[in-house]
């Protein structure tokens, strides 16, 4: 039987392993991280419905993990590829995870004793994760993984464990597919606001990403969907959205819209202002892009709970004794305005992973000036690369929204089935 590698378990990774294995392939879905899932496991709710982020993910997850034709390889990365299109060898490594996958049964004793907490990077550094832990309860596989680096050897889920499936050593080892085709779906990373120093990032601890305010608003995340003052734990009377950070912005060599980030503010100020109307919420912007389907409507639907829009970007962030202050000229009016914010989100955009420009070097596909994924010909093949047998999909091509996504790994796993139609891959299968 042909094989497929499927590179990136977010959404689109997922989609096209799901697709592929429908159709009779054998996938290797290999994820970087202890779950498959990627940044939508993180959200809490989806524009413009409002359904439940993980209530449409989870589903897809189990699928994958129960499917007979799919196998996740997760804690794991590719290597090397050689060979040729219909014929690639695939090396993929999986670091260790310091558990026995066959024997735990993923109950959480030992999260539950063990001692140590460290900043959880699920809940964007909003919450703390143990030692030992699971990402989230929906974790797929639904096993844990110890923290070597942060594990201090204390020996309380050795003892915890029933199964005794807590490894005291564990290496990394290796394994070859022999793949008809790949699919990178890399997905990404959010911007650094760190890059953007006149908001005050983490000098403030009022001032938040918009990622962070996702952990905070689900309520399965470190505040059990409150939104709360860093610096004091209170519930902020008046917060605002500053748009674009780390995106159209040419000093820092992202020329792009981000896609998401209007359509998030607007989410995320609507779902504030249904919980607690008195809150004031203000939206900074540029231009408010709202493209998609029922995308204006939801626009239109925030300004009607509440929500203001003012156009105008503010040059900084200035704190005085009364706490945070914010001078910004509305361009519509010309009218100078002074706000005082008690909570401040920046609206981060999207920007490839740290790892894409080394998968693409291994692979032998070239890279657009902004980092992201080059596809063969934008206008005709979104999904092919320079090397045949080698396909794109996500937000590893360029930003998009969970439906592009979605379409996109379909996209690609459609061609990759092609490829394993074709001579070579079978002869190989037989």
């Amino acid at each position: 039987m042909s094989e497929v590698v499927v590179i990136g378990g977010g959404v689109a990774g997922i989609q096209a392993a799901l697709d592929l294995a429908n159709h009779g392939v054998t996938v290797h879905l290999v994820e970087r991280e202890p779950t498959i899932g990627g940044h939508m496991a993180q959200l809490d709710k989806t524009f413009p419905t409002n359904d439940c982020s993980m209530c449409i993910l989870s589903p897809k997850m189990v699928d994958v993990q129960r499917h007979p034709n799919i196998r996740i390889h997760t804690l794991s990365e590719v290597k090397s590829v050689a060979g040729t299109p219909g014929h690639f060898a695939v090396t993929i490594l999986r670091h260790p995870r310091y558990i026995d996958m066959d024997t735990c049964t993923g109950c959480g004793d030992c999260v539950q004793i063990c001692p140590v907490e460290v900043y959880s990077r699920f809940d964007a550094g909003v919450g703390v994760r143990k030692a030992i832990y699971k990402p989230h309860p929906q974790a797929v596989p639904d096993r844990v993984v110890k923290d070597k680096e942060h594990c201090i050897e204390c020996g309380l889920c050795y003892d915890a464990c029933g199964p005794q499936a807590i490894l005291h050593e564990d290496e990394e080892s290796e394994m070859t597919v022999d793949a008809a085709a790949i699919i990178v779906a890399t997905g990404y990373d959010v911007f650094d606001a760190k890059k953007k120093p006149v908001f005050g990032y983490l000098r403030n601890p009022d001032v938040i990403t918009s990622l962070e305010l996702e952990r905070m608003i689900n309520a399965g995340g470190p505040t059990g969907g409150q939104v709360r003052r860093l610096s004091d734990g209170k519930e902020p009377k008046s917060i605002i959205f500053i748009q674009c950070v780390g995106s159209r912005d040419m000093s820092l060599n992202r020329p792009y819209c981000s896609c998401v980030c209007c359509m998030q503010a607007i989410k995320n100020a609507m779902l504030i202002k249904e919980k607690h109307p008195e809150i004031e919420v203000t939206i900074f912007y540029m231009d408010v892009r709202a493209y998609g389907k029922g995308y204006e409507e939801y626009y239109e639907r925030a300004k009607s709970v509440g929500v203001k829009f003012l156009r105008g970007m503010p040059p900084e962030v200035q704190a005085d004794g009364r706490g945070m202050r914010f001078l910004v000229e509305n361009t519509e009016t010309g009218e100078v305005q002074t706000l005082r914010p008690e909570l401040v989100v920046l609206s981060v955009g999207i920007e490839p992973t740290t790892a894409t420009s080394a998968l693409a070097e291994k692979l032998g596909i070239t890279l657009e000036d902004t980092g992201f994924l080059r596809s063969a010909n934008d206008a005709l093949d979104t999904v092919g690369t320079v090397r045949p047998g080698i396909y794109i999909a996500g937000t590893a091509v360029a930003p998009k929204d969970i439906p592009d996504s979605v379409i996109s790994g379909g996209s690609a796993a459609m061609r990759a089935f092609a490829d394993t139609r074709k001579p070579a891959a079978r002869a190989r299968s037989k």
